[in-house]
């Protein structure tokens, strides 16, 4: 039985992102319809479950591909601007964050043991930004996907 099942399974392109947010979103419709027992939701919940079968059972690996990446790039949109606030919040304790003006790149500089002000030059576009801080360290650059840069 099991070998039938693997033989139907061949060849079918699978779980990606979009699968696994379609999964999600089944999951609060599932709960919502359990508190509202609405015939909207249930009908977006069949219609959910459908799209998640199709894509998973798809032998068109190109399309349900293409289909992720549009996804993915829209998901990437959407928390880009939210994506080094992380990063930032675990290292508010040490570190002081500066986005340069001119070039949008963001510097990561260590926190002032006293008050102060410093005057950096952003090593990408050399503009000079004034900075409350008092140690001299060498300056870190985060490019835009969030990999840092010396």
């Amino acid at each position: 039985m099991l070998d039938k099942i693997y033989r139907f399974l061949e060849g079918r392109y699978g779980f990606d992102d979009l699968y696994a947010c379609l999964l999600y979103l089944y999951v609060i419709l599932l709960c919502l319809s359990m508190i509202t027992r609405h015939w909207i939701v249930e009908i977006l919940m069949i219609l959910v479950f459908v799209i998640m079968c199709f894509r998973v059972l798809s032998k068109n690996k190109k399309k349900r591909s293409q289909e992720n990446e549009r996804y993915l790039q829209i998901k990437d949109k959407f928390f880009h601007p939210f994506s080094s606030l992380k990063r930032q919040w675990k290292d508010r304790h040490t570190f002081v964050y500066k986005k340069c003006h001119k070039c949008k790149t963001v510097l990561r500089m260590p926190l002032p043991s006293e008050r102060g002000i410093k005057h950096v030059h952003c090593p990408k576009c050399q503009k000079r930004l004034t900075v409350l801080c008092l140690r001299k360290e060498k300056v870190e650059i985060f490019t835009k996907d969030g990999k840092r840069k010396r």
